[in-house]
């Protein structure tokens, strides 16, 4: 049995665009086409999907929206209470009247995605890019540990290595594409982020039975261990491929969930 990943997104209306960095920091929701009741109906259930995914922050581009009156601004402005405390930074020409309505909108995405991946000093994302080798795992753990030891997280150096291991152990062995791996701060916890090359998604696998002479030959262990040792992890397709994160944090003592 496939159990897809908690908190997927996967888009079909044309009209709406949702993409995210490498990291999976900041989600970019871009919309297009005329304002609609039926547009305006899939809104929160997909920004609900989208702050499932832990971001830093959402970007809302509404250049190419076609709203003369201005009739969306109500829903812009409930999403981004409702989205608190992530923010979420609407991006509107100069010409748009919603401005009339949204204050502090930015003129680009560019500007938007400044102000919310603002990091405090010493604490940047750091990023790896790796080939699908089996000595990426080590190279990815390592990463884990260095920054462990940066942002003085000690509790969580088992679990985040543990973590990122079966993160890019499963890339190389599904995505088989280069990869780009990333440790983000997030409060006191992880935000770990492994991004491939190829769109498929990843999904839980029930256990393969053990092979009779190889005990030691266990599958589909991978994201088990992903989903006992973060407290939230998911997938979301990108431009040219997917980012698979989780989020790790210090259990205090609780058990883990498998």
């Amino acid at each position: 049995m496939e159990e897809e990943p908690p908190y997927l997104f996967d888009s079909r209306d044309t009209s709406v665009r949702v993409t995210t960095d490498d990291d999976g920091a900041v989600i970019d929701i871009v919309v297009r086409g005329p304002w609609t009741a039926a547009l305006a109906a899939t809104l929160p259930a997909m920004i609900r999907q989208c702050l499932a995914e832990c971001p830093s922050g959402i970007t809302v581009d509404l250049a190419e929206l076609d709203d003369p009156q201005g009739q969306s601004a109500p829903t812009w402005l409930a999403l981004a209470r409702d989205a608190e405390p992530t923010r979420l930074a609407v991006c509107l020409p100069p010409h748009s009247i919603l401005r009339d309505h949204i204050e502090n909108a930015f003129p680009t995405v560019a500007a938007a995605r400044d102000s919310l991946v603002d990091c405090p000093p010493g604490t940047a994302p750091i990023r790896l890019s790796l080939p699908p080798a089996p000595e990426s795992s080590s190279a990815a753990r390592n990463l884990v540990g260095e920054a462990c030891h940066q942002w003085q997280l000690p509790s969580l150096l088992h679990p985040g290595r543990a973590v990122m291991s079966e993160l890019v152990g499963n890339a190389i062995e599904h995505a088989r594409t280069p990869m780009e791996v990333s440790v983000s701060r997030r409060g006191t916890g992880l935000h770990l982020a492994v991004r491939d090359h190829d769109p498929a998604l990843p999904h839980v696998r029930a256990l393969a039975p053990v092979i009779a002479g190889r005990p030691l030959d266990e599958r589909g262990h991978g994201l088990l261990v992903v989903d006992a040792d973060s407290v939230a992890w998911g997938a979301m397709r990108t431009v040219g491929g997917k980012v698979v994160w989780a989020t790790i944090r210090d259990r205090g003592g609780s058990p883990r969930r498998w």
